[in-house]
């Protein structure tokens, strides 16, 4: 899910970028890049995962 997050906010930051906009504040978009880079690191430490159970992630029934 974090990766999905990373991945749309890293498409509005390229956005930022290629427009030269920035958003009042100091929020530009390399900004937006870091924090997306901060999301897949999370992403990838396992943190904000979908599911943990199992191959298919599918809850265990007993």
């Amino acid at each position: 899910m974090l990766a999905i997050v990373a991945a749309i906010i890293f498409g509005l930051g390229f956005l930022l970028e290629l427009l030269a906009f920035e958003i009042p504040g100091g929020i530009s978009g390399v900004t937006f890049m870091l924090l997306g880079l901060c999301l897949l690191a999370l992403h990838q430490a396992g943190i904000g995962a979908g599911s943990t159970g199992g191959l298919l992630g599918g809850s265990r029934r007993t």
